[in-house]
């Protein structure tokens, strides 16, 4: 453990702990080093997959949280779609926003996010770090792709609104993401940093105007990203920007709400910086709020942040006014969670969970092309070639994808194999025998090999079936195409009943 060199009682140290926004081990009881912490200023606290187990278990975890601090801020990364925390092991009961920007019906945006709020304050979340604001304007970005409403400004803008209107009428604050926007970009920011080289009329028309309709539509919070982009600062990536934080987002466009980092272990800034000087450099250049619970988890790295944070007001690389003005602004979102929670937000916004219209709203996103022959119906039991990409960190590896599950319940004696890299194609057409073949695919355009094994099967099998579950970039294939926009679980039941004829 690391030997404090402060107080626990001194303003200056609970302000260096109300601005960390933790992580922790466990999914039954809460640590000890974090009632601790509570206890002393800490007063927000994270959730991720490895958190979670069941709702209720979650319900019973927030609970404990919450008998340490009443007004302790919960936060958790619950975009639905693609990255689920909350449904981590089973797929998420909602489409992601690509599917939801495809069927660009802002009502349907605003109640998905509203039923997901629901669902999460149920669980006793208060905070969630989405919706994801970003223009996907290339279609070769690794990390944000699917998590994006669309390469649109103007759709992205009115579905983060909505996202932004459903969600806090629950009464769970939402983020705004990734400022000043991580759309345009083939870099992924959890290894180095992206750089976004446009000139500053396309940032003010492509990627800050989802970020002006979030702040309009109230946006409790805006999470930083970790990028660099010479047209507002050619040296320092945004979360450790002056000019970008305090230049760009608070004076010129009037924020003044939470602005909290994207993960601070992330190589981007862990890896240029350093975790403890970047978390300083953040704070110093306007962030309120660091989120560091992603990786590590454990109660030293709380106490060197803190330290670090004391020990930069004490040398002055970091005023103290800033340090407590951060923290002010953490305490006044704890405290509107807690209002809202009080004036019964979320009875007003419906009552209990909706169990359908993520589903709903699956099968709405589907686009599904015919060919001109072959393109009846799967009627018996197919075999399933799922095309599997390496995951993005975003996503994760934990959460179940694809059709195979959904099409087992329809077709029982359903059969189904994982392929990767080259060849996938010639295995899985081996593998198929003479059943009619589903593949599966994630984001065909973005990697030769599986564009080469769709090819391989179509060719040698015309009935096949391809169900792209990424963004549909490439041109349709197949007997028949089902393009979901999206993994969630309820994208995989969408397409399995469009492929048996549902």
């Amino acid at each position: 453990m690391t030997t404090s060199t402060t107080h626990a009682g001194d303003t200056l140290t609970r302000n260096a702990l109300t601005v960390l926004q933790p992580g922790f081990d466990g999914t039954t009881a809460v640590p000890d080093w974090v009632r601790r912490r509570i206890g002393e200023g800490l007063a927000s606290v994270s959730l991720f997959g490895r958190n979670v187990r069941t709702a209720e278990q979650v319900t019973a975890l927030t609970a404990q949280l919450k008998a340490e601090r009443d007004d302790l801020l919960i936060a958790i990364d619950e975009e639905s779609g693609d990255v689920t925390r909350l449904e981590v092991r089973t797929g998420s009961s909602y489409p992601g926003n690509h599917a939801l920007g495809a069927v660009d019906d802002t009502a349907l945006t605003r109640d998905v996010a509203a039923d997901l709020g629901r669902r999460l304050a149920a669980c006793g979340i208060n905070f969630n770090w989405a919706p994801s604001a970003d223009v996907n304007a290339n279609p070769d970005n690794p990390v944000i792709g699917v998590r994006s409403f669309g390469a649109d400004p103007l759709l992205v803008a009115r579905h983060t609104a909505a996202y932004i209107e459903g969600m806090q009428s629950s009464g769970v604050a939402t983020s705004a993401k990734h400022f000043p926007g991580h759309g345009d970009t083939a870099v992924d920011s959890h290894h180095s940093v992206p750089l976004i080289d446009v000139d500053r009329d396309v940032l003010e028309s492509r990627d800050l105007a989802p970020f002006r309709a979030a702040i309009a539509a109230g946006t409790r919070a805006v999470m930083s990203a970790h990028l660099l982009v010479p047209a507002l600062d050619p040296e320092n990536p945004a979360t450790v920007s002056r000019r970008i934080l305090t230049g760009l987002l608070r004076e010129e466009l009037g924020y003044d709400g939470l602005i909290v980092t994207d993960g601070m272990d992330m190589h981007a800034i862990a890896g240029t910086y350093g975790f403890e000087r970047g978390c300083v450099l953040a704070i110093a250049a306007g962030a309120d709020a660091i989120c560091t619970g992603g990786g590590p988890s454990d109660e030293g790295t709380v106490l060197r942040l803190r330290d670090a944070f004391v020990e930069a007001v004490r040398s002055g690389e970091l005023s103290e006014e800033r340090l407590a003005d951060a923290a002010e602004r953490v305490r006044s979102l704890a405290n509107w969670a807690v209002s809202s929670r009080g004036s019964g937000a979320a009875d007003r916004s419906g009552g209990a969970p909706d169990t359908e219209i993520g589903l709903v709203a699956a099968r709405r996103a589907l686009t599904v092309t015919r060919g001109e022959t072959y393109a009846a119906p799967v009627t018996e039991a197919p075999y399933v070639a799922a095309f599997s990409p390496v995951a993005n960190i975003a996503v994760g590896d934990e959460t179940p994808w694809g059709v195979s599950a959904a099409l087992e319940r329809l077709l029982p004696g359903t059969e189904s194999g994982t392929y990767s890299g080259d060849g996938a194609g010639a295995k899985a057409l081996a593998a198929a025998g003479d059943r009619r073949i589903v593949a599966v695919v994630r984001d065909a355009h973005r990697h030769t090999w599986m564009s080469d094994a769709v090819k391989t099967l179509v060719s040698a099998r015309p009935d096949t079936v391809v169900v792209e579950m990424g963004v549909p970039q490439s041109a349709p294939t197949g007997a028949i195409h089902i393009a979901t926009r999206g993994a969630a679980r309820v994208c995989g039941e969408a397409a399995a009943e469009a492929v048996t004829g549902g």
